[in-house]
């Protein structure tokens, strides 16, 4: 499971440093993701068993997933009255990104038709 673990920190670092040298615009750990995916369908296909331990050691991380979550809700039950005195604000922010998210989504289906087509 260590050796899964590190091969996984491996292809975030690598990720990382391929961002960090040529500025592309995204996240670090997407890129050793697809770096990841890549080397993973390569080995398939080769017939090389090599990220075996990586995939017990991803399968290990869904499994206690849910625990990433408790540290969120014990900071909404902590800090529950300032929760509740921001409500207001919260609730409109909350409302005008999910319709500025709607309106985005719109507008750019209707740019890319208008490029596509019809059909």
């Amino acid at each position: 499971m260590i050796k899964g673990i590190a091969l996984l920190l491996l292809f975030q670092l690598l990720g990382e440093s391929i961002v960090f040298t040529t500025g592309l615009p995204l996240p670090g750990p997407v890129v050793g993701l697809v770096l990841l995916f890549v080397a993973m369908q390569a080995c398939k296909m080769l017939g090389l068993g090599l990220f075996a331990e990586a995939e017990t050691a991803a399968d290990g991380f869904l499994a206690n997933l849910g625990l990433l979550f408790v540290p969120a809700g014990v900071g909404i039950v902590a800090l529950w009255s300032q929760l509740q005195s921001q409500a207001g604000a919260i609730l409109m922010v909350l409302v005008a990104s999910a319709v500025l998210t709607l309106a985005i989504t719109v507008w750019t289906f209707v740019i890319v038709r208008r490029f596509v087509g019809r059909e």
